[in-house]
């Protein structure tokens, strides 16, 4: 009789953990089917749309809405091609490996041109009071004697989009690396449309300084060569020995109060 409850016992355990094991599996699949193909968050690391986006905003993107049939989807489907104006997230082309967000603001087969920091549109202005911000009030003209990073951020084009492509630009124009300096992005690039901040922390430190060599997110030419001569700097006084001790570095919870950004929870991007 014990034998027989033992047996009975053993595998209703055996049962249990088969359906459990059944289920995990299936909310694990489900969870990867939702991040690869319908919804995905991205961490914004740099200030190239700002104001829209903030560097460490942490976005909600649509990964569904531009899928490889988009352009034939039946309307009960939410898909569709890009829009101008859409804020996109992408593969960046010299680098695939690497996502990108910009804005989508030529479309395939538009003449696209930027004179003096005004981006145009078969000629045409295009009206971008809505997004768009300059930091930098100066205005590089036309010349060949000035480096591809000042020369090309404000005077760009023209340019014809190539189908089944789209001309990027980044709302923060004087520090965006985008179409200007590498090209238009590929629709087969792109992964989705942001549709919302989740959340958003203010970053603990500045952007960290780049290697020599390399071109900041604006894609202005980095400083060369040693850096400037000036006079030592000035050793910090000692601590007084009767001074009070440091105060403790804060708790976690602290840490996160403090650096969360409230006010742009849930926050629309347009």
């Amino acid at each position: 009789m014990a034998e027989g409850w033992f047996r009975r016992a053993v595998g209703g355990t055996g049962l249990w953990l088969r359906d459990l094991l059944r289920a995990l599996l299936v909310a694990v699949l489900l969870a990867l089917f939702v991040r690869v193909w319908v919804l995905q968050v991205f961490e914004i690391p740099t200030a190239s749309m700002e104001p829209a986006l903030l560097r460490g905003d942490h976005v909600l993107v649509n990964r569904f809405i531009f899928g490889l049939g988009a352009s034939d989807a039946p309307d009960w489907l939410p898909m569709r091609p890009p829009e101008r104006g859409d804020v996109v997230v992408f593969r960046f082309p010299p680098d695939p490996s690497r996502n990108y967000v910009k804005r989508a603001l030529g479309l395939p087969g538009d003449v696209v041109e930027i004179v003096d920091k005004e981006l145009r549109l078969e000629g045409e202005p295009l009206d971008e009071a809505a997004y768009a911000t300059h930091i930098d009030p100066r205005v590089y003209k036309r010349s060949l004697f000035l480096h591809d990073g000042y020369r090309k951020r404000d005077n760009f084009g023209p340019v014809v989009v190539p189908p089944r492509h789209y001309f990027v630009l980044g709302d923060n124009r004087d520090d965006s690396y985008d179409s200007r300096f590498w090209g238009q992005v590929s629709r087969r690039l792109l992964k989705g449309r942001v549709l919302l901040v989740l959340w958003s922390l203010e970053p603990r430190s500045p952007a960290p300084p780049l290697p020599q060599g390399v071109a900041p997110d604006g894609g202005l030419p980095p400083r060369e060569g040693p850096p400037p001569v000036g006079p030592p700097p000035v050793p910090p006084p000692p601590a007084a020995l009767d001074s009070p001790p440091p105060d403790p570095p804060p708790t976690l919870v602290q840490d996160l109060r403090q650096r969360i950004r409230w006010l742009r929870i849930l926050r629309p991007v347009r």
